[in-house]
């Protein structure tokens, strides 16, 4: 759940890098930082599955303490040390995801999965020999990772008929798979699009988002054959390589309150309503689709 302090809490106990003075002296400073905003987070309560008056006044309020925890942690000196190959920044928005949905989950259910998801991908099944068959299903599943999932984890048994071996397996199925990017351009786009489908085809119900902070892509690209339900892109702004953000001129947007309260929204609506769909509910009207 608390994917960033995770994060910031290997490279503190990592036993052969971030070892030098300077990066023991930075994760210290970040430490203290982050338990600030994971406690300011923790204390609120909300938005829940129920439409109330405040819930823009939360969200607001989380918003306004992630941008202060992101202008800290964006500072120069801490890209530079931590990379992105070092996933620190870039966590951020997923347990910033958590925060977001916490509550609405857990008023629905207390053991749902949220968080970071394993989902089922596909299942196929190699024995090494057809005696080894009968006794048991020798099963492979395939698993696909989402940085942040609302669902349910699954844990299936398989046996042969007659056969007193069984085999067990673990899985998530994701109702909401959201995908954190510091910044999105065509490759990743088409990257999660395919992540995207593959989840549909085993759970057509299932929502699939893109959240991003910034956006690297040029009016030729056509959004509409992506099978995304929505990309949002947290500064409603084009993205500018990380060094040019340090640039005295350079003006970075926040991120805005109104577009991480419309993610929600449309969040909560997929999760409290009913999924209709299939043959003979279509039957029932006449038309399929």
């Amino acid at each position: 759940m608390f994917i960033h302090g995770n994060n910031l809490e290997q490279k503190e106990n990592h036993q052969t890098k971030y070892r030098d003075e300077e990066s023991r002296r930075y994760l210290v400073e970040i430490r203290v930082h982050y338990n600030q905003w994971k406690s300011a987070n923790e204390a609120l309560f909300g938005p829940v599955s129920e439409t109330t008056g405040d819930d823009f006044k939360i969200i607001a309020e989380r918003v306004r303490l992630l941008n202060k925890y992101k202008e800290f942690l964006d500072q120069q000196h801490y890209a530079e040390k931590f990379d992105s190959r070092s996933n620190l920044h870039s966590s951020v928005l997923e347990e910033f995801m958590y925060y977001l949905f916490r509550d609405i989950v857990r008023g629905i259910s207390e053991t749902a999965l949220i968080g970071k998801s394993h989902s089922f991908k596909d299942v196929f099944f190699r024995s090494p020999s057809y005696k080894e068959m009968v006794k048991k299903p020798h099963a492979l599943v395939e698993i696909k990772d989402h940085d942040f999932g609302i669902g349910a984890s699954v844990k299936a048994t398989m046996k042969c008929n007659g056969s007193a071996i069984s085999e067990e397996h673990n899985w998530d199925i994701p109702a909401v798979a959201i995908e954190c990017k510091t910044y999105l351009d065509k490759t990743m786009l088409q990257d999660v699009s395919t992540a995207a489908d593959q989840l549909k085809q085993k759970n057509p119900s299932a929502m699939y988002i893109v959240v991003a902070e910034w956006l690297k892509l040029t009016e030729s690209v056509n959004l509409k054959k992506y099978k995304i339900d929505q990309i949002y892109i947290l500064r409603k702004q084009k993205n500018t390589d990380r060094e040019f953000r340090y640039d005295i001129g350079y003006r970075k947007n926040p991120i805005y309150a109104d577009v991480v309260e419309h993610c929600f929204n449309s969040v909560r609506e997929f999760l409290t309503a009913d999924w209709e769909g299939g043959i003979s509910h279509g039957l029932e009207r006449g038309f399929l689709m």
